[in-house]
C-alpha cells in the first residue's frame, strides 16, 4: 500500500472542515445569508412546523435518499414531526412504474403535502429532474423548502428553496457527508429546542 500517494485521513477531514465553513447558504432571491443564520431559519421553521401540526416531507436520490430516510427517522422519532421520506421500495417503484421515475416525487408531493408542509429536497448535483418537479409542486401548494445541493454554484435545486445550503464542491463524497451533518445538526437543534 503506497500512503505516500493517498490522502490522509486527517487531511480528508481537514477537508470537509474546510468546505463546512465555506457552505453557501441563500434565500429565495438568491440574497446570501451566514450559515448560522441559515441553521436558525430551519431550526425556527421545523419548530414552526411541530407547533402547527404540520408535516414535513424529506427527497433525494441513491445517497441523498439514504440521508433523506435518515432525517425523516430523526425529526419523527426525536423532533416529534410528522415526517415522510416516500422510497418505501414498493411505492417508489409503483409510482415510477406509472408515471415514470422523474415523476414520481412530483406525484407524491402532490398527493400528500398540504399547504405549509416543509419540503426539504437533496440533490447532490442540484439537478436531478425528479427533485426540482417536486419542488415546482410544492412550491404551488404553498409549502416551505428547504435545499441542500452542491456541485455546480448555479445548479437549478439551488434557486428554488425558501432557504438553500450550498456545498462548493463537485465531490460526492464531500457533498453527501456535509448533506448529512447539516441535517444531523438541525435535528439534533431542532429536539432540544
Amino acid at each position: 500500500m503506497q500512503t505516500e500517494k493517498m490522502m490522509t485521513v486527517s487531511r480528508y477531514c481537514q477537508d470537509l472542515f474546510d468546505l463546512a465553513i465555506n457552505i453557501k447558504v441563500t434565500d429565495r432571491q438568491g440574497l446570501p445569508a451566514t450559515l448560522d443564520e441559515g441553521g436558525c431559519f430551519v431550526i425556527d421553521l421545523l419548530g414552526r412546523v411541530k407547533e402547527s401540526g404540520k408535516k414535513a416531507m424529506v427527497i433525494g436520490n441513491g445517497g441523498s435518499a439514504a440521508i433523506a430516510g435518515h432525517m425523516q427517522n430523526d425529526l419523527s422519532k426525536a423532533v416529534g414531526i410528522r415526517t415522510l421520506a416516500f422510497h418505501d421500495v414498493s411505492l417508489m417503484t409503483a409510482m415510477a412504474n406509472d408515471h415514470g421515475y422523474v415523476n414520481a416525487y412530483e406525484s407524491f408531493v402532490e398527493q400528500w403535502s398540504d399547504q405549509d408542509d416543509l419540503l426539504i429536497a437533496i440533490s447532490s448535483s442540484g439537478e436531478s429532474a425528479n427533485i426540482l418537479k417536486a419542488v415546482a409542486v410544492a412550491r404551488g401548494k404553498g409549502c416551505h423548502i428547504v435545499t441542500l445541493s452542491g456541485f455546480s454554484e448555479v445548479n437549478p435545486l439551488r434557486r428554488s428553496g425558501d432557504l438553500n445550503f450550498y456545498v462548493p464542491v463537485s465531490d460526492y463524497g464531500y457533498v453527501e457527508t456535509l448533506h448529512s451533518v447539516l441535517t444531523h445538526y438541525l435535528t439534533d437543534m431542532a429536539q432540544k429546542n
